[in-house]
């Protein structure tokens, strides 16, 4: 009787212990990380590590600044945890291909600019040295939020002339339907230097 009871109650925990399901860590690093909580640095973007060490941000993390002040442009493309992009939200490529769209929303106080330099720790610069350029352009639904300006060099080339020929042909591109405007948007954000070598840019 003791023997049929033991293995009743054997069985039945084996049964309990199938029924849960268990999963075991593999992480060896000691950091008890979930979703994007990455100890409090911006989550990394596919390789898009642009900045000479600097953590970048994803295009989905647009308007999140990750850093105010200590920010270092690096290879013609701004710091990403300073500068993601910024977008408004609810515009439409219809809008924005509308003639005369950025002209109607382009809204940078001084006050803005100023800040912009600061965080990047340009105290002085002469005129034509710097544009404190939209990260996303205008006409491709970025906004003038901080997290989308940065204080852009014109030399070396590709500096922010060139800025502008990439802005012009992702605009045409996505007007005429080639591409989405998220699409244009992702990859001016990311790394614009790769499409204007795409252009034949050099």
């Amino acid at each position: 009787m003791l023997k049929t009871l033991r293995w009743i109650l054997t069985v039945s925990l084996f049964l309990a212990l199938a029924a849960c399901d268990f999963t075991v860590s593999t992480d060896t690093s000691g950091n008890n990380n979930t979703g994007n909580n990455n100890g409090g640095q911006p989550p990394i973007n596919g390789g898009n590590n642009n900045n000479g060490g600097n953590t970048a941000v994803p295009a989905t993390h647009f308007g999140v600044q990750y850093k105010t002040s200590g920010c270092v442009s690096y290879n013609g493309l701004p710091d990403s945890a300073c500068t993601p992009g910024a977008i408004f939200a609810d515009v439409t490529s219809a809008q924005v291909c509308v003639s005369g769209y950025s002209k109607s929303v382009r809204n940078v106080p001084s006050a803005e600019k100023t800040q912009s330099y600061t965080e990047y720790g340009i105290s002085h610069h002469s005129t034509g040295e710097y544009e404190v350029d939209h990260l996303i352009s205008l006409e491709l639904g970025g906004s003038n939020d901080i997290a989308n300006l940065w204080p852009e060099p014109a030399d070396p080339r590709p500096g922010f002339h060139e800025k502008d020929q990439v802005e012009n042909y992702l605009h045409t591109q996505m007007c005429s339907g080639a591409i989405s405007m998220q699409e244009a948007q992702r990859e001016i954000a990311t790394n614009w230097l790769a499409v204007y070598q795409r252009m034949g840019g050099k």
